[in-house]
């Protein structure tokens, strides 16, 4: 769920000269909207300008829920629908108040086939958020909430500033990072207290800052 993506400049720019587009519109949601229908997401591909989504899914009987990604500027979706036409019963939530623009699925196809310029950036999104479902995969069949936790925090730290600031994560509840790697808060709280002990990060009411990229990383 790692996020390194083309700026919204990038995007708009691509759209603005492609041929292929037709019609967009932009749309603006404030924090906490259930922003997107099924029936916009079986017609509409969206491009995140600004601000942060949620996509989830929950288990109805349980209530249970497991975060797929977080989305956010220069970040789009639906890809899997793009692709092959099939539903999805993705729960999307607004984090922060955020721009997209919104344009039908058929012209985003048509650019996806005839615009090398979007090609060249279009393409390798889609393989990095296979490689984030892998990844996610992976966490859940193979390591415990500690290794889960260290291994979420190392995706999403700032390894470039060395002060330690996580990106997008950074602001989580407690329980929505449970809902990240599997697990539930209480769980994610003891493993929480577990790296502060450590010397890992450092904890202040819904915000977590690596202390020690370097021993993050030897936990690895």
């Amino acid at each position: 769920m790692d996020n390194q993506n083309p700026s919204s400049q990038l995007i708009l720019n691509k759209l603005d000269t492609s041929t292929a587009i037709i019609s967009k519109r932009y749309k603006n949601f404030e924090k906490g909207e259930s922003s997107f229908s099924y029936a916009e997401t079986d017609q509409y591909f969206y491009f995140i300008l600004d601000g942060k989504i949620k996509v989830s899914q929950i288990n109805p009987e349980t209530g249970k829920e497991q975060i797929l990604y977080l989305l956010s500027t220069g970040d789009m979706f639906d890809v899997v629908k793009l692709l092959d036409e099939g539903s999805n019963d993705h729960i999307y939530e607004v984090l922060e108040a955020c721009r997209v623009l919104e344009v039908p699925i058929k012209e985003v196809k048509q650019m996806m086939h005839q615009d090398a310029s979007f090609q060249e950036f279009f393409f390798p999104y889609v393989a990095k958020q296979l490689r984030s479902m892998e990844d996610l995969a992976v966490d859940l069949s193979l390591f415990d909430v500690y290794q889960r936790t260290i291994r979420l925090f190392s995706r999403f730290v700032d390894r470039s500033s060395y002060d330690g600031k996580l990106r997008l994560i950074n602001n989580l509840s407690h329980e929505e990072l449970a809902s990240m790697v599997g697990s539930v808060r209480k769980v994610v709280n003891r493993t929480l207290q577990r790296l502060k002990k450590e010397g890992i990060i450092e904890l202040s009411r819904k915000h977590i800052q690596i202390k020690s990229i370097q021993r993050l990383l030897d936990k690895l």
